[in-house]
């Protein structure tokens, strides 16, 4: 690890004029320092800063950015509200890391591209304009939806899954003091021509809170398919909460978790379910939606079936629908 500078401000507005990377848990970016893969002149530690603790807001909630997973997770309005959220909380890391890693940094994790962990491959997203090795290598934990000829990696996080299908906002205070709330959709970047740039943030912006809606009406649920049934992160995972009226289904949310270079979703496949009556006609009609555009680069072909047959058994399940 190389030398670097490190400060503990006690206000946001000193964290600012810090002008360093911000850390807090540090579950990820420590081990991107020891590679070498990350090498930041200054770090802010801010974990002196007033960014605790999870309130109501209206009918919904506000999250702090320091809330780390594991009280997150074990928050009652949370697992009562917004199971799916638990569910996915619970589904990541060890107990020991969901302890240290905060609910702002998870929305920040890097990929685990292996090309990107390799300082000697070429990588896009660590050095832009490098080449990517990914393209005709190992492929097998790559995305297969939303990728480009120069980026083939998958976004890590299954917190951020499920907060896509739970249309939460993310609080951003700006290096020039201005705030506001991005959708994740606003928030997150496709790779295109500059994998290198994930997120809108800029240099000393600083996310300070996560905001979720009035708790919507349906079942839910976050099922996460990987290797081995824990310490692994997905191959495939699906957030959902579907509603039913009248033996249709009257609202839907689909996000997805190891596909695409930021949480998926598709508004298009929950249009094709809603008014309509469960069926595996009807679920297979939305998966062929969603994987329209799928492209496997060999060694992750297999996530294209296998997404469809989650996606159908997830369904399946919030509907009532037998397996």
């Amino acid at each position: 690890m190389k030398s670097f500078d490190y400060v503990r401000p006690e206000t946001a507005d000193a964290a600012h004029e810090a002008a360093g990377r911000f850390i807090a848990g540090g579950t990820n970016l420590i081990d991107l320092m020891k590679l070498q893969v990350e090498t930041p002149e200054k770090l802010v530690d801010i974990n002196r800063l007033d960014l605790r603790g999870i309130s109501t807001e209206g009918d919904g909630l506000k999250i702090g950015a320091l809330v780390s997973n594991s009280e997150l997770a074990a928050d009652l309005r949370i697992r009562t509200d917004y199971p799916l959220l638990s569910r996915a909380l619970l589904s990541g890391a060890t107990q020991q890391l969901r302890n240290k890693a905060t609910t702002g940094g998870n929305f920040l994790q890097r990929t685990r591209c292996p090309y990107f962990y390799e300082p000697h491959q070429a990588c896009n997203k660590r050095t832009p304009g490098e080449g990517c090795s990914a393209q005709g290598g190992v492929t097998r934990m790559l995305a297969v939806l939303g990728t480009s000829e120069h980026c083939l990696a998958a976004h890590p996080s299954d917190m951020a899954v499920a907060m896509r299908a739970l249309d939460a906002k993310i609080a951003v205070t700006r290096a020039d003091g201005t705030t506001e709330r991005l959708a994740l959709d606003d928030f997150y970047l496709l790779p295109g021509d500059r994998p290198d740039r994930e997120t809108v943030l800029e240099p000393g912006d600083l996310i300070t809170a996560v905001h979720l809606p009035a708790p919507a009406a349906g079942r839910q649920t976050y099922r996460k398919v990987r290797d081995r049934s824990s310490y692994a992160f997905a191959l495939v995972s699906v957030a959902a909460r579907i509603a039913m009226e009248d033996g249709k289904i009257s609202d839907a949310a689909l996000a997805f978790g190891g596909l695409a270079p930021r949480p998926w979703r598709d508004g298009a496949v929950e249009e094709i379910l809603i008014g309509e009556a469960p069926s595996e006609a009807l679920f297979g009609k939305a998966a062929d939606r969603l994987l329209a555009e799928a492209k496997g680069a060999g060694g992750n072909d297999f996530k294209i079936p296998l997404t469809r047959r989650t996606l159908i058994a997830v369904l399946n399940d919030l509907t009532g629908e037998s397996a």
